[in-house]
């Protein structure tokens, strides 16, 4: 079967390769023929080789994707073939240390993410454990629960992280890349007041998007000082709220100069770069600067809920939808900006 390979550590060592089908299932695992999967960001790091995070070599891309159930193991419940399922992104846990035991397995320090430390989805065939897996309502597409697991992110990061966001506050979200388009639509449903999406020159296309679906304001910061733009908003002292989805370390230091004293700073993107300024704002103004990393059970169960009510209108953010072999173009439109998110469909 074709898949999608990441095989070396220079710009574009990615190509479609031959790859044996997985095996039958073992007990409690299940065989998902891949319905649709998303192209990440980090996909894209990967395929110019600028990811900041261990991978392993040669590896299957792809970590956001759903499909149905080919085949069965032993002991499994609750589920069967020809069920229609969105699959977590922890391909294997330990089960056995302190965060396994406590539920957050998303720190296991033994986790193998899908794309990343274990074959991801960019192929036809994936094994997957019954314990990540989600039935796909009836009325959601497969280009639609593909995403969920970008969702999932920004529901994590901007409410079971951050449980402070209330109407009346002042957002600003750093990149209108998915991360940062999931976090919007995330803010738009906390009621927060007023919502600033920050992009540069390359995301023209993206900022309209970001207009359409709930940003009161976009702010190309190639053209304008998004300080500036900040003090002018609710009581002059800054954002309650700075989302970090850029990808790029230095909007650090912007989001200490946004944010309000006793403020809070989310940061959910990756970034290489090394830091070159101080942190003292950060204990003067008193803020609260967090990480936020992945996502657990519950919460794909939420954003499932949040795509078949239709409170997540996910049809501006999918750009494009592509056949594994337009994998490169699929990509190319993403970078460029003119897609929000490209989906690709391995079968």
């Amino acid at each position: 079967m074709d898949a999608l390979i990441k095989y070396g550590r220079e710009d574009k060592n990615v190509e479609l390769r031959d790859i044996p089908q997985p095996p039958d299932p073992a007990p409690g695992q299940v065989v998902v023929e891949v319905g649709a999967a998303g192209v990440c960001g980090s996909d894209l790091h990967m395929w110019r080789d600028h990811q900041s995070w261990t991978i392993k070599l040669p590896l299957v891309l792809g970590h956001e994707f759903c499909g149905t159930i080919a085949a069965v193991g032993a002991d499994v419940a609750g589920f069967k073939t020809g069920d229609r399922v969105a699959v977590e992104t922890a391909a294997e846990i330990c089960g056995n240390c302190a965060y396994c035991h406590s539920g957050d397995y998303n720190q296991c320090p033994h986790r193998l993410g899908y794309g990343a430390l274990y074959d991801g989805a960019f192929t036809q065939y994936v094994t997957a454990r019954q314990a990540i897996l989600h039935h796909i309502p009836d009325n959601v597409t497969f280009e639609q629960a593909s995403l969920t697991e970008p969702i999932c992110v920004a529901y994590n990061a901007l409410v079971e992280k951050t449980p402070t966001v209330r109407p009346g506050d002042t957002v600003v979200i750093q990149g209108p890349g998915p991360i940062g388009m999931m976090a919007l639509f995330v803010a738009v449903l906390r009621g927060a007041s007023e919502i600033v999406m920050l992009g540069t020159r390359h995301d023209k296309q993206r900022l309209a998007i970001a207009a359409e679906i709930g940003a009161t304001r976009t702010l190309n910061i190639d053209e304008a000082d998004p300080l500036d733009l900040v003090r002018t908003l609710g009581d002059g002292y800054g954002a309650d709220l700075v989302v970090d989805c850029s990808g790029v370390s230095i909007a650090l230091q912007s989001a200490l100069e946004m944010v309000r004293p006793n403020g809070t700073i989310t940061k959910i993107g990756w970034g290489p770069q090394p830091m070159d300024f101080n942190l003292d704002p950060l204990v003067q103004k008193g803020v609260t600067l967090q990480g936020c990393f992945s996502h657990l059970y519950d919460t794909w169960e939420r954003a499932l809920n949040l795509l078949s009510t239709g409170q997540i209108d996910l049809a501006p953010i999918i750009g494009g939808v592509y056949p594994l072999a337009d994998w490169e173009a699929a990509f190319e439109q993403m970078e460029s900006g003119n897609n929000v998110k490209s989906v690709l469909v391995p079968a």
